[in-house]
């Protein structure tokens, strides 16, 4: 992987590190590369139980494509009459964000400064926030005449409700911590020097927590965004059955009649 984005795995626990500060963690292509490579090699490792994805720096967790680059890749779009550059969605974007909402595996999102664009999306395709107080966030799509990518239209407006999603993205503007905490954007504040601490500490325990629970969470909360509640209650009774024959199951509750700590094995 390139060193835009750095990877390491410590006790079940993988941690994603945007590394491009010196470019607000913007989006060139080695780094969408990488991005990706990344999170699609925790999404299939058995050894990673969950993933953290954070930034180097204190200004920005991911500004979104890197304009630079991007209006460079236009001209050359120009030149050769072919439009190239938008295949970044395809090639990049959306296995990113299949890969962090889709894998069975819990994944934290620390937004240690400005999510913009892209950056915005991938915050939300985790399954939690830890934000910090100094951090901010923006569609930014329609400020650069684009529409939604990184499943923006899918994740914001499950969050916040489809008139304020339609808000945000048709005026983009900065959200700062505190408002997105109150609209349901973040699920955690934190003093911006605490942000490393607590990102991590909330990822170490779904990470030491019941995986197989959490993989069956995940699905049942994405099956039943768009279906019906007869559909949902079958779904749970699928997933439920099936945590209810795991391993994990058993230890939880051997330990909660025994008032001793479970330890979970992800089976």
């Amino acid at each position: 992987m390139a060193d835009t984005v750095l990877y390491e795995v410590g006790d079940g626990l993988a941690t994603i590190t945007l590394n491009r500060p010196e470019a607000m963690n913007a989006l060139n292509i080695a780094t969408k590369v990488a991005l990706r490579d990344a999170a699609e090699t925790a999404a299939s490792d058995p050894a990673v139980r969950a993933v953290l994805l954070t930034a180097a720096g204190g200004r920005a967790f991911c500004v979104g494509q890197d304009l630079k680059e991007h209006v460079e890749l236009l001209r050359a779009d120009e030149e050769s009459g072919t439009h190239e550059t938008m295949n970044t969605v395809r090639d990049h974007y959306n296995p990113i964000t299949r890969a962090l909402a889709g894998m069975r595996k819990p994944v934290v999102a620390g937004v240690n400064g400005v999510a913009a664009g892209a950056g915005f999306g991938f915050a939300l395709a985790a399954d939690y926030r830890v934000v910090a107080d100094t951090a901010s966030f923006n569609t930014s799509f329609a400020g650069v005449a684009l529409t939604a990518d990184s499943g923006v239209s899918w994740t914001l407006p499950r969050l916040i409700g489809a008139s304020r999603a339609s808000d945000l993205l048709l005026f983009p503007r900065s959200v700062r911590a505190q408002e997105a905490y109150e609209l349901g954007i973040a699920n955690r504040v934190v003093p911006s020097a605490d942000l490393a601490a607590e990102a991590a500490k909330v990822a170490r325990a779904l990470a030491d927590g019941p995986t197989l629970a959490y993989a069956a969470l995940k699905e049942s909360l994405a099956y039943g965004a768009d279906r019906s509640l007869s559909e949902a209650l079958d779904k749970e009774e699928e997933l439920q059955a099936l945590a209810g024959a795991s391993e994990d199951h058993t230890i939880a509750v051997r330990a909660f009649v025994a008032k001793e700590k479970p330890r979970y094995l992800g089976r």
